[in-house]
């Protein structure tokens, strides 16, 4: 269900719309007086990625439900009228062949540009998110662990130094190494060994030298998070020997129907194992030992980015998603 506050009267309020592979999600908000306040929110799990075949062709049904539910944001956009929108998309519609077909009609539906984003630039605007709501000078090293793709980033403060996007998600790793929602002993290190090889030698960038503290963004790391806690695992902090009990719970449970865990969402169920083998293989290969699950994400991101575009530009970007995305510092990966 959407959640609404009180517009603030002075500082303008910006909407983000993030298209991603697993859920649709809307959030207005504003920057006042170096806080962020949210106003507005709306997630569904559309499933996106769910409907790219193996042609890489987008069906006609998840364009369907994708579409019904920017038919549901369209009408609190109309109703709340915030004074920017930027609509981004991410690595479903990066990969789909037939992407162009899905953006025109959602552009039609918003009345505003959808911007399919490239993988640096999500990891920019996640960072962006992450270091605006939890302000520190700490390094941090940050995953975001989404349907189709999962971004790494180190950086300190407000700047990030090292940016990483893989083709690795949730649901894209749940569907590959286990099928019909069956959980075995074998799929799990079938998934790490894919996780692994497309992390490749990048991951000498993340290791432990690089960073002082670890932070997870978005969906997974919330909710593995919230199982940790309700479970009495951790105190809410992901840890090794936490991952390692969630991972024997679902191969215990053999099916994720079977499945049944104070805090564990049914809609969280299907991209489970597929997102503890992400964890799990980045624990093991960053050397970390302890991650702290936040709530920045690329959602909030893209309003501080658009904020502070505005401030800079002195423009109302009623809709901004034919800018080009903003350069990175050199020592900025692609």
């Amino acid at each position: 269900m959407p959640q609404s506050a009180t517009f603030p009267a002075s500082s303008p309020t910006l909407a983000a719309i993030d298209l991603g592979s697993n859920s649709f999600r809307l959030e207005i908000g504003s920057l006042l007086q170096g806080d962020y306040l949210q106003i507005h929110c709306r997630k569904e799990m559309v499933r996106l990625g769910a409907g790219l075949d193996a042609r890489g062709t987008l069906s006609r049904e998840a364009m369907s439900r994708g579409l019904g539910c920017l038919k549901r944001f369209a009408s609190d956009l109309a109703r709340l009228g915030p004074d920017g929108v930027r609509v981004v998309a991410t690595q479903t519609l990066r990969e789909a062949r037939n992407s162009g077909e899905f953006i025109r009609h959602a552009e039609d539906v918003l009345g505003a540009p959808v911007e399919v984003i490239s993988g640096q630039e999500e990891a920019r605007l996640i960072y962006a998110g992450v270091s605006f709501l939890h302000p520190s000078d700490h390094r941090r090293l940050v995953i975001d662990i989404g349907g189709r793709s999962t971004e790494i980033i180190v950086g300190q403060a407000r700047t990030p130094h090292v940016a990483e996007s893989f083709k690795v998600g949730s649901a894209s790793i749940s569907q590959r190494h286990f099928p019909n929602g069956r959980v075995t002993v074998e799929g799990f290190r079938a998934a790490q060994r894919a996780v692994r090889a497309e992390f490749g030698t990048a991951l000498a960038s993340f290791s432990p030298q690089h960073w002082d503290e670890a932070m997870g963004s978005s969906g997974t790391a919330g909710a593995v998070s919230t199982v940790l806690r309700l479970n009495g695992v951790t105190d809410g902090e992901l840890t090794a020997d936490g991952l390692r009990w969630l991972i024997e719970r679902c191969v215990e449970a053999g099916h994720i129907d079977h499945l049944e865990l104070p805090g564990l969402k049914d809609r969280r169920r299907s991209v489970l194992p597929g997102g503890l083998s992400i964890l799990y293989t980045f624990f093991a290969h960053c050397g970390v030992r302890q991650l702290h699950s936040t709530r920045g994400a690329l959602r909030q991101g893209v309003i501080v980015d658009l904020h502070e575009s505005r401030l800079s530009n002195g423009n109302d970007h009623r809709a901004r998603g034919g800018m080009k995305s903003r350069a990175m510092p050199e020592s900025v990966r692609a």
